[in-house]
């Protein structure tokens, strides 16, 4: 209910709005550094994810505090803590600013082409073998895209790191994310002639177990395997890696420089295997391949630079991008 005027008995509609809808005027680039913050609960990691001074990060995060009278972080020296205040705005905020995403991505279809920035992650080996030899054919098509391109050895966290569109090899577990299959990769177990010579050549999967070998750590604690398959015949291997590491092409680096057996995706190996640099160890078996997929954060509307980078990689397709690369 309204109450009434003073001085001429009239409701005080006008005084009652007002007071309902004083809240404090916000500004979005605060909110949005508050919201980075808040997800990687670091002020240097969110500085290097927005590009902007750590300086910059904490003014922003000092004037929303200010703007809403509350403290939104505990800093210490070693972490920053949200307050319930902070987690309570987080929860919300993170909604907030994707809504407006959506808005300015939906705005932005209505032009001809699609504009603006996207933020590609991958893999090393994969982006410096494929995305690096099929990008500068996508920046022609749209010339009005930019891209930051993101190579780790590990799967970046679309979410936390803004990215907005990841080429990503192996299986899936992030059931929250869209997935689009490009296709498969073969594998192939490789030797470099130098360690075959001072080790000797296996000659089926069965002598593996007698050589060094190198490959990831397994994400689960189990031990890692390597699977062979000849015609209706399979065999698994137990490995007790020599060298376990976290990104593919150091795998195919350490193997050509003769440190061990180690099982290496076609796009990485073939040049060297038709060069004689690396030894193809028993052809007639085979690995199950690694599937290649696109993924990107599940939303109402997908914005059109990631529409347009999926479909210009669909349309490629992994093996036209892989032709010249494939074992023969």
């Amino acid at each position: 209910r309204f109450g009434r005027d003073n001085h001429n008995g009239t409701m005080g509609m006008r005084d009652t709005l007002f007071t309902k809808w004083n809240s404090p005027m916000l500004d979005l680039n605060d909110l949005r550094v508050f919201e980075k913050v808040a997800t990687v609960r670091s002020f240097s990691a969110a500085a290097r994810s927005l590009g902007l001074p750590k300086s910059n990060v904490s003014r922003s995060v000092a004037r929303l505090e200010e703007a809403l009278g509350t403290r939104l972080f505990q800093r210490t020296t070693r972490e920053v803590v949200l307050t319930a205040t902070g987690a309570a705005l987080k929860d919300r905020s993170a909604e907030i600013m994707e809504r407006i995403k959506e808005a300015v991505d939906y705005v932005g279809s209505l032009t001809d082409a699609p504009r603006g920035h996207l933020r590609i992650a991958t893999g090393i080996g994969f982006g410096i073998n494929v995305l690096a030899e099929q990008l500068p054919e996508f920046l022609r098509r749209y010339p009005d895209v930019e891209i930051t391109l993101e190579l780790a050895g590990h799967p970046a966290d679309l979410v936390a790191k803004s990215i907005d569109v990841a080429v990503r090899l192996g299986p899936l577990s992030d059931s929250s994310m869209v997935a689009v299959r490009l296709g498969a990769m073969d594998r192939y177990l490789c030797a470099a002639p130098v360690y075959l010579k001072r080790r000797g050549e296996p000659r089926s999967p069965d002598d593996i177990s007698g050589h060094d070998t190198i490959e990831m750590p397994a994400g689960d604690g189990r031990p890692r395997q390597w699977r062979f398959t000849r015609q209706d015949e399979t065999v698994v291997v137990d490995l007790h890696p020599r060298i376990c590491v976290n990104e593919a092409l150091t795998i195919y680096r350490l193997v050509s420089n003769g440190a061990g057996l180690g099982m290496i995706s076609d796009y990485l190996c073939a040049s060297a295997i038709k060069a004689g640099r690396l030894i193809r160890l028993f052809p007639e078996w085979t690995a199950p391949p690694v599937e290649v997929s696109i993924v990107f954060p599940s939303k109402r509307e997908i914005a059109p630079t990631v529409r347009a980078f999926v479909d210009f990689m669909t349309e490629i397709g992994l093996r036209d991008m892989l032709w010249n690369k494939h074992v023969l």
